[in-house]
């Protein structure tokens, strides 16, 4: 009699390294792995050796870096989306790109279960599994870090290697790092004090840091379609091109770290390192597009949505109503975000250099210091008296009332 399946998104790392064997030990499922390739920048075939070898009836190696990018990337980009301030979103919306594959093969094996390695801890559980109930509600969900004995990454360990299972950590090197296209995370080990400053020179991966950058700086020109960029230097790229020449520019001038305390979903505060170098410069491009090409009143509201759209990616929230709706918020707003822009990257810093748009609202004739005749200073007067009642009617309110 046919056993029945389990579809476990495997990454090769430590957690879903025995996350394999622990299926078949406790649930006695065929367990068939699915690898997603979102822009690690690391070989993904070895994983298919190492997954049957651990005892994975088959994997699945999935190329998503164009959906990724087109799909997930850009729709944050072009609403502005940052989580508290810095955090580029760079494994949030990366989760729910990943389980909708996942879904998707799930149903294609007839399984009857999916599986993750993500922590009890964490926000990825909750990213996983929304997406995964928004898709595919009647699919079991199993998240052994849930269940199991094992307390830390050091019994993980332990358990691999009682196993003779390969993991890619070390007591001593235990980061826990997330790397996509977009951005490489670091927790753990000496981060979790938030006192520590960062070994920058131990942990960076795809940044220089910025001490250690060229003492000459490079300019980047990047055009939008649409809020969508298309061309970097005049050059046509598809997405995942443009990401990946965008992160070695800026990565080469130190741009795009950030260290960060973040309040996470499922309640606590974690510490953060990110390095996202190509989406640092795309987000300062996009900004100045839009302070260039959109009236007042829907900039102001459109931050106002920002917020909560990044919210709703950092809480997986992905394939909801809401976000949904806001989706088609920002595509309106984007349909003059059209334009060229020019960044400075120097020793960590980008820096505007320039920005042009045909859908300009910027006009150089009334904005001018010099003498012109198109504006009439004497208006001022009546829109300041106007715009000044209310502050002028309370306070001689509580004036009158001080003198009784």
């Amino acid at each position: 009699m046919a056993k029945e399946k389990v579809v476990l998104a495997y990454s090769g790392g430590l957690d879903t390294s025995i996350i394999i064997p622990w299926l078949k030990e406790n649930y006695d499922y065929e367990v068939i792995a699915v690898a997603a390739d979102v822009g690690q920048g690391e070989e993904l075939e070895p994983l298919r050796e190492k997954a049957i070898r651990t005892g994975a009836s088959k994997i699945y190696i999935e190329d998503l870096k164009h959906d990724f990018v087109t799909n997930y990337i850009f729709p944050t980009l072009k609403a502005g989306a940052i989580y508290e301030g810095d955090y580029l979103l760079g494994t949030s919306f990366a989760r729910p790109c990943i389980a909708k594959r996942l879904v998707e093969i799930a149903e294609q094996e007839g399984a009857v279960a999916i599986a993750h390695g993500c922590t009890g801890k964490g926000n990825d559980q909750v990213r996983f599994e929304l997406t995964i109930k928004a898709l595919a509600p009647h699919m079991k969900i199993i998240a052994p870090w849930r269940i199991w004995d094992i307390k830390s990454r050091d019994e993980e360990i332990d358990y691999a290697l009682e196993r003779g299972i390969d993991v890619p950590v070390t007591k001593e090197n235990n980061y826990s790092m997330d790397r996509n296209i977009w951005h490489l995370s670091h927790e753990g080990m000496d981060l979790e004090d938030p006192w520590n400053e960062p070994k920058y020179d131990k942990i960076l991966q795809l940044i220089v840091p910025p001490e250690k950058a060229p003492d000459e700086p490079s300019y980047v020109e990047i055009e939008f379609e649409k809020g969508v960029p298309g061309k970097v230097d005049g050059k046509t790229m598809d997405p995942v091109e443009l990401l990946t020449y965008l992160n070695k520019v800026a990565g080469e001038n130190g741009v795009g770290i950030v260290d960060m305390v973040e309040n996470r979903l499922v309640g606590m505060k974690s510490r953060g390192v990110y390095e996202t170098p190509g989406g640092t410069l795309l987000y300062k491009a996009h900004r100045a597009l839009e302070l260039l090409c959109l009236d007042r009143d829907t900039l102001h509201y459109k931050d106002i949505l920002a917020q909560r759209y990044a919210e709703l990616v950092y809480y997986g929230q992905w394939f909801t109503p809401l976000k949904e709706a806001l989706d088609a918020f920002f595509d309106s707003t984007q349909k003059t975000v059209s334009g060229t822009v020019k960044l400075k990257l120097y020793k960590g810093n980008c820096m505007l250099a320039g920005t042009k748009s045909p859908y300009s609202l910027y006009d150089e004739d009334i904005a001018t210091f010099g003498a012109d005749d198109v504006y009439n200073q004497k208006d001022s007067e009546g829109f300041i008296n106007l715009f000044g009642l209310p502050v002028k009617i309370n306070a001689v309110m509580n004036k009158r009332n001080e003198l009784k």
